[in-house]
């Protein structure tokens, strides 16, 4: 019972934070200021990648919540985040990267787990 819960939390939390993210991504602006926009300023990736990367990890959120799609959400959300991490490691910034090693634990855990009402 309480892997159950634990697997259902961390599924919630997955899912909230790459729908979270993939709609900041989406909603962002060409020329836009902050930390976030900062961190992929440096990436040298174009508008439109960044668009298609939201746009993914927006699915991928979304895929999470699907019993029959748990499987491919979580993968889709652990290949994104590696792509990142290898990206963050091209341009130097090595924090940025090093900060994503718990958000790549997530969804190989959750695979582990299973999906909690299946």
């Amino acid at each position: 019972m309480t892997i159950k819960l634990i697997s259902g939390a961390l599924i919630l939390f997955a899912a909230f934070m790459s729908i979270k993210h993939g709609w900041q991504g989406l909603t962002m602006k060409p020329n836009a200021t902050g930390p976030e926009a900062d961190l992929f300023g440096k990436l040298n990736l174009s508008h439109a990648t960044l668009k298609v990367i939201s746009i993914l990890t927006l699915l991928s959120g979304i895929l999470i919540l699907i019993p029959q799609t748990f499987v491919a959400g979580n993968l889709l959300n652990a290949a994104l985040i590696f792509f990142l991490m290898i990206m963050f490691f091209y341009v130097g910034e090595f924090k940025a990267a090093l900060i994503e090693i718990p958000f790549l634990l997530i969804p190989l855990v959750l695979i582990y787990l299973k999906y909690p009402l299946g």
